[in-house]
C-alpha cells in the first residue's frame, strides 16, 4: 500500500515538472524587426530579439531582449489563434508621425500570438498591418 501511494506520488510529481519544463519552453520565442520600431516609449532598431515572458495568459509581462539585455518590457496578452500561424512576423502598425509601432508576434506553427499592450485587436495568423 505504501509502495503504491510513494510510486503515485512519484509520477504525479514527474508529471509536474515535465509539465513545466513544456511549458517553460513556450515562454520564449524569437522575433525578427525589419525596421525600427516603437515599444512602449522605446525606439528598438531593426535585427533579432527575443521574447520572453511570463504566466499561462492571457495577461503577461513581455520582455523584448536582444542578447541578455532587456531592452524593453510591456504588458502583452497570449491570444489564441484558430489555426497555426503561416509564418513568424511581428505585427507593426504605422503611426500617424510615420514611425513604427511593435502591435505583437505570431509564431510558425503555433496555434497562439503575443498581442502589446492592454487592449486587443485581434491579431490573427495571415494577417499583416
Amino acid at each position: 500500500m505504501k509502495f503504491a501511494t510513494v510510486t503515485k506520488s512519484a509520477i504525479l510529481g514527474l508529471s509536474l515538472v515535465l509539465a513545466s519544463s513544456a511549458f517553460a519552453a513556450g515562454n520564449k520565442a524569437s522575433l525578427h524587426l525589419n525596421d525600427a520600431t516603437n515599444v512602449n516609449g522605446t525606439t528598438l532598431k531593426a535585427g533579432d530579439y527575443k521574447l520572453e515572458w511570463d504566466g499561462s495568459g492571457p495577461n503577461v509581462d513581455l520582455n523584448i531582449m536582444q542578447g541578455k539585455n532587456v531592452v524593453a518590457k510591456v504588458p502583452a496578452k497570449v491570444v489564441d489563434l484558430s489555426s497555426p500561424a503561416a509564418n513568424s512576423a511581428a505585427v507593426v502598425t504605422k503611426n500617424n508621425d510615420g514611425t513604427k509601432s511593435l502591435a505583437g508576434a505570431r509564431f510558425e506553427g503555433k496555434k497562439f500570438a503575443i498581442e502589446l499592450g492592454e487592449s486587443s485587436d485581434g491579431i490573427q495568423a495571415g494577417s499583416s498591418k
